[in-house]
């Protein structure tokens, strides 16, 4: 990955922390890494689980940043949070896949949570 994406990627990751926690988020975890891949944050939204997942786009040349959670994306999301949960023992709590998406523009970002973006996937 290019330093301007790495770059692109943490500057949306920052904006995402800074709106979810103005929603009253608490941020458990950031990049989240294990065996079968990564997840951008791991919050608590009251008493459920949010595994996020952050795109940022600077332009709009490749459609809206919520599109890049496609269902191989989702398969992916999914079984690292089945990861979080069988390694932290939390089983029983309900948890949810919240998307941040982020347009950088002018004169400032566009930031939109989708709340239950997608159910999880198996597979």
């Amino acid at each position: 990955m290019t330093k301007e994406r790495l770059s692109l990627g943490k500057k949306g990751e920052d904006l995402a922390i800074a709106y979810l926690e103005k929603l009253k988020y608490k941020i458990l975890a950031r990049n989240y890494q294990c065996a079968v891949g990564e997840m951008d944050i791991i919050a608590r939204d009251r008493d459920t689980l949010v595994f996020i997942e952050v795109k940022t786009r600077a332009t709009k040349d490749f459609g809206g940043p919520a599109a890049a959670v496609n269902g191989r994306k989702q398969r992916q999301l999914s079984k690292v949070a089945l990861n979080y949960l069988n390694q932290k023992k939390l089983s029983d709590v309900p948890a949810r896949f919240d998307v941040v998406a982020i347009e950088l523009g002018w004169p400032s970002p566009r930031v939109e949570v989708i709340r239950n973006a997608f159910e999880l996937c198996y597979g």
